[in-house]
């Protein structure tokens, strides 16, 4: 079985991880978006919230698994199974930053492999970070452009 890994904090999922996701379906037999925990950082929305919305955002697609994780991605893919790491890619600055990780996560776990995807010129200029800025200065009427319907702020 191919299971593949989209990790990430979805502090909150944009339109560009849906679409990702979506994308990336036929490439796995189960794909698992799953939201790393990690204790130092500080997070806009608690981890129930963001586990709820993903699961709002991905009822319809049976291939998609949702869950949390704590620790090392690696260690996580080799714990179920999972042979692939998705990541999107924005810019050549994610690139360079994803290379790099992508390499560290080899070193750990040789039989995992990172597959990257080129997000859609439509969405490469949204983030979680754009997001939450918007949601911090309040134009949430802006915010619901970039993010998936079943997200309710």
């Amino acid at each position: 079985m191919r299971i593949g890994v989209f990790p990430g904090s979805f502090d909150p999922i944009t339109i560009g991880h849906e679409d990702l996701v979506r994308r990336a379906l036929p490439l796995f037999d189960k794909l698992v978006v799953a939201i790393g925990v990690n204790s130092g950082k500080k997070y806009l929305f608690e981890l129930e919230q963001r586990l709820a919305w993903l699961r709002a955002v991905f009822a319809d697609e049976p291939g998609v698994e949702v869950t949390f994780y704590e620790g090392l991605t690696a260690n996580f893919c080799h714990s179920i199974g999972a042979r692939f790491i998705l990541r999107g890619l924005r810019s050549s600055s994610d690139f360079e930053y994803e290379k790099t990780i992508s390499q560290l996560n080899t070193s750990l776990a040789a039989e995992v492999d990172t597959i990257f995807l080129i997000s859609r010129p439509a969405y490469s200029h949204i983030s979680s970070s754009i997001v939450r800025e918007l949601i911090r200065v309040g134009a949430l009427d802006e915010v619901r452009a970039f993010i998936p319907k079943a997200v309710q702020l």
